[in-house]
Formats: C-alpha cells, sequence, structure tokens
C-alpha cells in the first residue's frame, strides 16, 4: 500500500528507529480492515516481531475480525501515544504510528508459541507463569494468532513546544 503524503511534514517522525519503538511501547493498536464495501474497526493488543517486521495478536478462531481478514487480508493500522490536552495552548500531545499491512493467520505450532510469548513478555507481570499456562499444545491449538506483515510506515507527533 502506497503511503500518502504528509501536509504537516515538520510534524512527521521519520526515524524509522523512533516508530518501531513507538509501537514497541504501546499495548494497543487499532486496525481497519474493509469486507466487500463494509469497513469495520478494532483496537486490540500486540507485540511486534522485529525480526520479522511483523505485527502479531490473538483472538478467537471465528468471528467478525477473522471473517473480514479472510476476505480481504490488507489493513490500515494505527499505534497511538496519547499524551493529552495542553491547558492554556489549545494544543493536544501525541504520536502516532500508521502502518499498512498485509494479514495472515499463522498454523505452524511453533511459530504460535514464538507469537504468544512476545505477547506475554510485553504485557504480563510475570511472564514465565503465563507462559506455563499458556503455551500448552492443547490452548496453542485453539487460539487464532494473526501477524501483519507491515508494508510501510509512518508517523507523526504534535508536542508543547
Amino acid at each position: 500500500m502506497e503511503m500518502y503524503h504528509m501536509r504537516r511534514s515538520e510534524k512527521a517522525i521519520k526515524s524509522r528507529r523512533r516508530l518501531v519503538e513507538l509501537i514497541e511501547q504501546q499495548e494497543h493498536m487499532t486496525i481497519a480492515m474493509c469486507k466487500g464495501s463494509k469497513p469495520y474497526l478494532v483496537t486490540i493488543n500486540h507485540s511486534l516481531d522485529r525480526d520479522a517486521m511483523c505485527l502479531n495478536f490473538h483472538c478467537a478462531s471465528k468471528g467478525k475480525k477473522v471473517d473480514y481478514l479472510k476476505a480481504n487480508p490488507r489493513v490500515w493500522g494505527q499505534v497511538l501515544q496519547d499524551n493529552g490536552y495542553i491547558e492554556g495552548e489549545c494544543n493536544y500531545a501525541y504520536r502516532t504510528v500508521m502502518f499498512s499491512g498485509t494479514a495472515e493467520f499463522v498454523t505452524d505450532m511453533e511459530e504460535k508459541r514464538h507469537a504468544l510469548d512476545l505477547m506475554i513478555d510485553k504485557l504480563e507481570g510475570d511472564p514465565d507463569r503465563m507462559k506455563k499456562q499458556s503455551l500448552t499444545d492443547d490452548k496453542l491449538r485453539k487460539v487464532a494468532i494473526c501477524k501483519i506483515r507491515i508494508g510501510g510506515l509512518s508517523g507523526k507527533e504534535g508536542v508543547a513546544g
């Protein structure tokens, strides 16, 4: 997917390293998808696999997300760092990363384990305990893991001057 030019180029985050770090630091991402002419938007937790340059998330094996992504794997997404309204300046502090990508469901057990391992490390206070509970073969067979291969990244920030 082609990235759109940014009208306010002075607000662009141009460093790929900063974009990747921002994705890693935030717990949630929002992805937009489309099935036929019907759009759908969902906010979910995620992890980033830097080596594969893809985002991972887990979900039920059936449902609206799955139906939409199987019908059309192209997605557009955003990760937002919301730093709040700046009182007295009529301004807002934020950083966003926008991305295009292609979603695919992971079927390989070891790849599923790796994706969940990354998510648990990111989100859990006691990852080792959770891994023992969640990374069993039985649970891995039941959970759906989707990876989004990132096609393009751009970022923007608005901060106090």
